[in-house]
């Protein structure tokens, strides 16, 4: 997300290694304020991270947003379920991904986009160990590639 006034907090790197992503839908996330701050410092963990639909609302579990040091009374639970701000188009949408056997909900990053805080959504399709080992043969090659390629341009 490189776009005018998008600033990216935290990334899933894990996603894309442990999954094929089919689709990507921004949304938004319903937060308090000492969230929000404590996003803007960087203090969020998406590893583990994951969404589910629940009675037509898309919820996003086990992301870790660290309690905000000056915010006492009003830190919530770090690991509470925060639901996703989604139109009902994109939700039904999902719900159909999510019906189909193997499609997950995967945040793959966090950012602020004109001062909201907005999340990177996909839908991936878990992959196999030989799925894995192919890819990381295929980046290797295209690393060697791309070595040799600026060796030969140096000469």
């Amino acid at each position: 997300m490189n776009d005018k006034g998008v600033k990216t907090v935290a990334q899933n790197k894990k996603a894309r290694h442990d999954y094929f992503i089919e689709e990507v839908y921004e949304a938004g996330i319903a937060l308090t304020g000492t969230e929000v701050k404590s996003i803007r410092m960087g203090k969020l963990n998406l590893k583990d991270s994951y969404a589910v639909v629940r009675d037509g609302e898309v919820w996003l579990l086990g992301m870790h947003i660290s309690p905000y040091e000056k915010g006492n009374i009003f830190n919530v639970d770090p690991e509470r379920a925060r639901r996703l701000l989604l139109n009902r188009y994109e939700i039904n949408k999902l719900i159909g991904y999510v019906q189909q056997k193997g499609y997950s909900l995967i945040p793959l990053e966090v950012y602020l986009k004109n001062g909201l805080v907005k999340i990177a959504l996909a839908v991936a399709k878990g992959k196999k160990i030989y799925d894995k080992r192919e890819a990381i043969a295929q980046r290797d090659a295209k690393l060697d590639i791309e070595k040799e390629f600026k060796e030969r341009q140096r000469y």
